[in-house]
């Protein structure tokens, strides 16, 4: 009976990650905020032509699509069907024919994947992997379809850097994780992702990086995006949504945020937001 309704648990909490991923308009946030960071990986982990390789939580490929580019056969998973829809759309207007062609779509979990054992030469994950919920499971799945040898290389926010300290500040207005459910940030730690990969990997490398954000004009611009985009961020309002005080006060801590981060110095709004790259080889 346990097992039976540990199941259904999992099979909840997994229909209400894909739900929250689906809100506002995520590939707004790809493609205006953080296109960069997929290169990023790219260039990191060496990938080029010929390479079979595995964008984990790819939302709307991030990372495939230049990794398509670079010339390698790419499997895009996620676990959100309309990331997928929309990668595909980003993929036909941004690539060549034979680079979109390139690229695979497929509906996954990142802790349980369909794929066999040591299939892919790159496994890799742009501030994906992070989110889901179980990151042991999700670990031992980066490993296990890679090939002895191959890259695993991962781009998470750090706890420290502007995300991760966003979802602090939205933590006591969101609806409280399951539990066994463990903060994305985490992800961005050196020392839990070592934890995390083990002996399984060897020459690990792991660097602090910033990511410059300067889109917007001052920090109501900003909330004003995460809210109507961003889907943790409209879960987060939608759940006080009866509440104006509560919405006041989300309102007033995430404007107090971006100018903590703020180090523009002609009236705009330059932030610099913190995340950790790591490359890693298959044993």
């Amino acid at each position: 009976m346990t097992a039976i309704t540990d199941v259904a648990a999992d099979q909840a909490l997994k229909a209400r990650h894909r739900a929250l991923w689906a809100l506002g308009d995520y590939t707004a946030v790809a493609t205006q905020i953080i296109p960069s960071l997929g290169p990023v990986l790219v260039e990191a982990t060496g990938i080029g032509p010929g390479q079979r390789v595995l964008d984990v939580a790819a939302g709307t490929g991030n990372v495939a699509l230049p990794a398509a580019a670079a010339g390698a056969r790419v499997v895009a998973s996620d676990l959100t069907p309309e990331l997928l829809e929309a990668g595909r759309g980003l993929a036909a207007h941004q690539l060549p024919p034979e680079s979109a062609a390139a690229i695979e779509w497929r509906e996954a979990d990142a802790e349980a994947l369909p794929f066999t054992d040591a299939s892919f030469d790159t496994v890799v994950s742009c501030v994906g992997v992070m989110f889901a919920p179980h990151h042991q499971a999700s670990a031992d799945q980066l490993v296990r379809v890679c090939r002895p040898g191959g890259a695993i290389g991962l781009l998470n926010w750090t706890p420290e850097g502007f995300i991760g300290q966003m979802f602090a500040t939205m933590k006591p207005y969101a609806a409280p994780p399951p539990p066994g459910a463990q903060p994305p940030p985490l992800w961005g730690s050196e020392e839990h992702v070592r934890a995390l990969l083990g002996d399984r990997v060897t020459d690990l490398t792991a660097v602090r990086r910033t990511l410059r954000v300067d889109q917007f004009a001052d920090p109501a611009a900003f909330r004003t995006f995460f809210k109507e985009r961003y889907g943790p961020t409209v879960a987060t309002y939608r759940g006080i949504a009866d509440d104006p005080v509560r919405v006041a006060e989300l309102d007033a801590a995430l404007d107090d945020l971006v100018r903590r981060f703020d180090t523009g110095t002609d009236g705009t709004t330059v932030m610099d937001w913190e995340y950790l790259l790591v490359v890693a080889r298959r044993v």
